[in-house]
């Protein structure tokens, strides 16, 4: 198996990374299983390949501090964050500090492979979305006044009852925003959504 299709999957939780493991392997992934993120970077070499998913909350070294010192070792390798329902702001932290993507537990197994394949073909275009920033602004351009608002707060990682209360409407209402959001904006997803928002604001 060629090092281009091979998965770090860094976990604490002993059951996590074998599932993990055995759903990549048969998936045709090579995988590697690292107890934490101290244990991977005791044994990261320069040239890193492949992709690695990681949780965000972990003893230690959590995902947030790994991505940071991925990033000071000057590791490209693509990451992506598992992050729990209630871990939206971490999880747009975590696309702040350079994460390919992040999956929200409990995730289809589908929706994980899919990521990884994304990721793993774009890690040498790093700055593949940008392109489009020009179309992202145009979809920008599309929101209403308090959808932009709904954007605003869903990149700042709150949570739907969080906006419904500093926008002083009820939590349905912001559901309803957040629904016309992703389709103006044509999301796929919650983490594809703050990746074209932070395209936009990197740029300004």
């Amino acid at each position: 198996m060629a090092d281009s299709h091979l998965v770090h999957v860094v976990d604490d939780d002993v059951d996590v990374r074998k599932s993990l493991g055995f759903l990549l392997a048969t998936a045709d992934f090579a995988v590697r299983l690292h107890e934490s993120a101290t244990a991977f970077l005791a044994t990261a070499t320069i040239s890193l390949d492949g992709c690695i998913v990681t949780d965000v909350r972990m003893p230690g070294i959590d995902g947030i501090e790994f991505l940071r010192q991925l990033r000071t070792r000057g590791h490209a390798i693509p990451v992506i964050v598992m992050t729990g329902h209630a871990d939206v702001a971490l999880a747009v932290q975590a696309m702040k500090e350079g994460a390919a993507d992040f999956i929200e537990k409990p995730f289809d197994d589908e929706v994980l492979i899919d990521a990884i394949r994304s990721a793993l073909g774009n890690r040498n275009q790093a700055d593949a979305t940008h392109p489009q920033s020009v179309e992202i602004r145009g979809r920008l351009a599309a929101l209403s006044e308090r959808e932009r608002q709904v954007l605003d707060g869903l990149v700042s990682g709150l949570p739907n009852k969080a906006i419904a209360y500093d926008l002083g409407i009820s939590p349905r209402t912001v559901e309803i925003h957040r629904a016309n959001v992703m389709s103006k904006m044509a999301a796929s997803s919650l983490s594809h959504l703050v990746r074209m928002a932070l395209v936009v604001e990197s740029e300004r």
